[in-house]
C-alpha cells in the first residue's frame, strides 16, 4: 500500500532536508557561457521533459553524433527532430504547455548539464542545413529559449555506478524483440521481431521521417 506518511508544504520540506549551500541555491544562470557551448558540443545525448495543460509528463531521450544541439545564440538553441515512432507526445505537449527540461549527458561524464526554458517547435530555419545527419534534413526542430541552466551535482549517476562497465548487466533482461512479443505485439512471431530489431534497425535510424 502507498505510505500515508505525505509531505504536504515546502516548510515541512525544507525541515527534513535542511538549506542547499549558497553556492547551490544561486548556480542559476541565464545565458550561455563558453563552457557550455563546449559542453553542448561534445554531448550526443539529451533527455527532454515536458507536460500537459494537466501536468501529465513525459521524457524522451534525443541523440546524434556529438554536438548535434544548434546553438542559434546565447539564449536559444535548437533539437532536431528525427525519424521515430511518430507519437510525438513531447511535441503535443510543448503546444499545450511550452515549458521544458534538458538534460545533457556526455558519455562518461558524471555532472550533467542541465537547461529551463520554452519551447516551440519550427518546420524550417536558416540553420536547418546545420542539422543534417547521414542525409537527413529533419522536418522539425524544437527550438529552446533558455530561462535558467547549470551544472547538476554528480552524486546520482555516481551512486548508481551508471559508467562502470563492470556494473553493466543487460542480459538481465530479454532482449527488446522479447519485451515487444510479451507486452506490445503478442500476435506477432518473434522471429519476425528479431529481424526487425536486428542490424537492419540501426540501418534505418534516418530514413522516413
Amino acid at each position: 500500500m502507498p505510505s500515508d506518511h505525505v509531505v504536504t508544504d515546502a516548510a515541512e520540506l525544507r525541515a527534513i532536508l535542511g538549506a542547499p549551500s549558497e553556492r547551490a541555491a544561486n548556480k542559476d544562470r541565464h545565458a550561455l557561457h563558453a563552457m557550455d557551448r563546449r559542453w553542448l558540443a561534445h554531448a550526443p545525448f539529451c533527455l527532454v521533459a515536458t507536460s500537459d495543460a494537466q501536468g501529465r509528463c513525459a521524457v524522451s531521450p534525443k541523440g546524434d553524433p556529438a554536438g548535434f544541439v544548434h546553438v542559434i545564440d546565447d539564449t536559444h538553441l535548437a533539437i532536431p527532430d528525427r525519424p521515430g515512432n511518430k507519437r510525438a507526445d513531447g511535441f503535443h505537449h510543448v503546444l499545450e504547455n511550452p515549458h521544458v527540461g534538458l538534460l545533457f549527458v556526455i558519455p562518461g561524464r558524471s555532472d550533467t548539464l542541465r537547461i529551463h526554458g520554452t519551447a516551440r517547435i519550427v518546420r524550417d530555419g536558416d540553420y536547418f542545413d546545420a542539422l543534417v545527419v547521414k542525409g537527413h534534413r529533419p522536418r522539425l526542430a524544437l527550438e529552446v529559449e533558455i530561462e535558467t541552466l547549470f551544472y547538476h551535482c554528480a552524486k546520482a549517476w555516481m551512486r548508481s555506478g551508471l559508467w562502470e562497465h563492470d556494473a553493466w548487466t543487460p542480459g538481465v533482461m530479454p532482449s527488446r524483440a522479447e519485451i515487444v512479443k510479451a507486452i506490445e505485439a503478442p500476435e506477432a512471431s518473434l522471429r519476425q521481431l528479431e529481424a526487425h530489431y536486428g542490424p537492419a534497425y540501426a540501418e534505418g535510424l534516418y530514413r522516413g521521417g
